[in-house]
């Protein structure tokens, strides 16, 4: 494995930080974005990062990027999707909202509507929705993990089971490019499938970058989903599996 020496020097931030960012090493080294992407991906090539939004993470396919880091990625990028997805839930609404920073920020981008029903099995996203008093807040029950703050397990698959809401908000760790959710923990995808079963329509909300990653559990396919909404999706075979089983494409980059 003959790495040049800047690849030897980004691989040694991504190890200190867990993730680099195009911009920054573009500064640090002094060279092109087109330099430092074309660095990046014969990294990714070698399984040594995975690409996300606006850089690349340190990640084995077998275990998921931390959480706080995973806060910090493509920022911006979240805001704009959760924004987008939260213009299509109506006010007078039920959700469910599952694990993730992404659907994090969709519900921050909830603060401003009014008499929703929430039910999330994520401590974070009860903590933003709590700060409006219209919004009613259902915490699932449940294992709770430590690491994100997400609840888990057999009880909670149970109590999601209980309801029927009109929305489902959930976020994924990868999409296989034949339309595939994966996820990292059996337990948390356990959750997430009660979840998609038990809304009328049913929102993945997730960056392009997801596409050149991989985890090990399938969580469910494209096309059991009424809307995808990403920044930008350049897959033509993706695009075509939406269209093929009426599943509305919301992106960011028009």
């Amino acid at each position: 494995m003959n790495l040049s020496l800047r690849q030897q020097q980004i691989m040694a931030e991504a190890r200190d930080k867990g993730q680099v960012l195009v911009d920054a090493l573009v500064e640090r080294f002094e060279v092109t974005p087109q330099t430092i992407r074309k660095d990046l991906n014969e990294l990714c090539d070698l399984k040594l990062l995975s690409r996300v939004h606006g850089g690349a993470v340190l990640t084995t396919g077998k275990v998921n990027v931390g959480y706080e880091v995973r806060q910090n990625i493509a920022s911006a990028q979240k805001q704009a999707l959760a924004s987008l997805c939260a213009a299509q839930i109506p006010n007078n609404s039920s959700l469910f909202i599952n694990i993730g920073t992404t659907t994090e920020a969709v519900a921050m981008a909830l603060l401003a509507h009014q008499e929703l029903m929430v039910i999330t099995n994520n401590l974070n996203v009860a903590n933003i929705l709590i700060r409006n008093p219209s919004i009613e807040v259902i915490i699932a029950g449940g294992v709770l993990r430590h690491a994100d703050r997400a609840i888990i397990g057999e009880a909670t698959v149970d109590f999601v089971r209980q309801f029927k809401l009109d929305f489902a908000v959930v976020g994924t760790s990868a999409l296989d490019p034949d339309g595939t959710l994966l996820d990292f923990d059996y337990r948390e995808v356990r959750v997430t499938q009660a979840i998609l079963e038990n809304a009328r329509e049913r929102f993945l909300v997730t960056d392009s970058s997801k596409l050149e990653r991989s985890a090990p559990v399938r969580v469910a396919h494209v096309s059991q989903l009424t809307g995808l909404f990403m920044d930008e999706l350049e897959s033509g075979a993706l695009r075509n599996i939406c269209n093929q089983h009426e599943v509305a494409v919301h992106t960011v980059v028009r």
